[in-house]
């Protein structure tokens, strides 16, 4: 059992920043990666924004490049965004997304997703 809680939405002006943070909590053996989607208001599909693995390999949106920067504290099995100069466009649901081990005898990983945060950002 396993549920992503998610924390640090909130209002922020243009180039203001915010911090989100996502926690693991429950049973599992480990987790392989962790990241942040994001879903625009109006737009159906939810984007990839940063990932970052067990290996602590990160990937980035175009957009976010030099801007957002996501880590992980592993003793906490927590996943951080530190996004700085935001603009409107940023404005939009932040979901917190977790690959899980469950259990030492299953190899097989499994998809978690948090409940998501607002994040607005004033023009």
């Amino acid at each position: 059992q396993v549920q992503l809680v998610e924390s640090g939405g909130g209002l922020v002006q243009a180039g203001g920043s915010l911090r989100v943070s996502c926690k693991a909590n429950g049973s599992f053996f480990s987790i392989r990666g962790m990241g942040w989607y994001r879903q625009a208001p109006g737009k159906g599909n939810r984007v990839l924004v940063a990932a970052i693995t067990s290996e602590g390999d990160t990937n980035y949106e175009d957009s976010v490049k030099g801007r957002f920067t996501i880590s992980r504290d592993d003793a906490d099995n927590t996943v951080y965004l530190q996004m700085n100069g935001l603009n409107s466009e940023d404005t939009a649901v932040y979901y917190c997304y977790a690959q899980i081990r469950r259990s030492s005898w299953d190899s097989n990983t499994y998809s978690y997703w948090g409940q998501g945060t607002q994040v607005t950002v004033s023009s």
